[in-house]
């Protein structure tokens, strides 16, 4: 899937670095970049607010407004000087749907992975789990630590034959194209080697240099499995599938994924 138009969330989490990674992104493929920022504002009962007086709640509007305006002059900052085409969006209510909104009309989101540090007022959801398992387009996660630019030269693909892998993998295609070196990785999988195998193949098929590697640890977390393998190759980007279980009302994400997206250590290409 060519990537021609990119949407990056310019919150809190790891702002700097989804906006670099916006701009070297669509410097490498030619893509128009929107930047969305989205003031959730604060849900306070009326018997706190009461407490709170007038004072307090004008105060946290401020502070909001002020995320909004250091957001804003982040994303000019990054993308104002490189020639890239760009717009930007200043929504105001749910944080996730104010995303969707406009992600759906994108090839790829770019959103920063939680930073459980950050003070009260900002991100405090898992806005990259939620968007991969309700978006339909493919999600980038970047980790709030760490400088990461152009992706793509050494990728691990997490492969299990199934379909949330297969789409994944699939519409990261494009971003592979210029790869070093690929591994296709297979996790504790009875028959890995075979279906890596294939994967591999396909991926040559596409012009892309792979080779299939299966790691088995029964008793090791599969994420924390994945991230040691990303880290002794020396990983760029960790393409995989995102994964949830249905319950009553909602969709919760598969604990390989929530692992992924609470210690990664590089940036996240998932699609569901």
């Amino acid at each position: 899937m060519a990537i021609k138009d990119i949407l990056v969330h310019v919150g809190n989490s790891a702002r700097q670095g989804c906006v670099d990674v916006a701009a070297a992104m669509a410097a490498q493929h030619g893509a128009h970049v929107m930047g969305v920022h989205v003031t959730t504002p604060p849900d306070i009962p009326p018997y706190i607010e009461a407490q709170l007086g007038a004072e307090v709640i004008d105060a946290q509007v401020r502070f909001s407004q002020e995320m909004a305006d250091e957001a804003k002059a982040a994303f000019e900052s990054g993308l104002g000087a490189t020639g890239t085409s760009t717009e930007w969006r200043a929504l105001r209510g749910d944080l996730v749907e104010g995303i969707q909104a406009y992600g759906r009309y994108a090839d790829l989101v770019i959103v920063g992975q939680v930073n459980p540090d950050e003070p009260a007022l900002t991100l405090s959801e898992d806005v990259a789990g939620r968007l991969a398992l309700s978006l339909g387009r493919p999600v980038l996660a970047v980790p709030y630590a760490g400088t990461f630019g152009a992706l793509g030269k050494r990728v691990v693909v997490a492969w299990d034959g199934s379909r949330a892998a297969a789409r994944a993998m699939g519409d990261a295609l494009d971003l592979m194209q210029d790869a070093d070196e690929v591994h296709v990785l297979g996790v504790n999988a009875e028959d890995g080697v075979g279906t890596c195998q294939d994967a591999v193949a396909h991926l040559a098929r596409h012009a892309i240099k792979a080779e299939a590697h299966i790691v088995k640890a029964p008793d090791m977390e599969p994420g924390a499995m994945m991230l040691s393998h990303a880290a002794d190759f020396g990983a760029d980007m960790i393409v995989m599938g995102a994964y949830g279980h249905a319950r009553w009302r909602e969709l919760v994400l598969g604990g390989a994924t929530q692992h992924m997206l609470e210690h990664m250590t590089v940036p996240v290409f998932m699609s569901h």
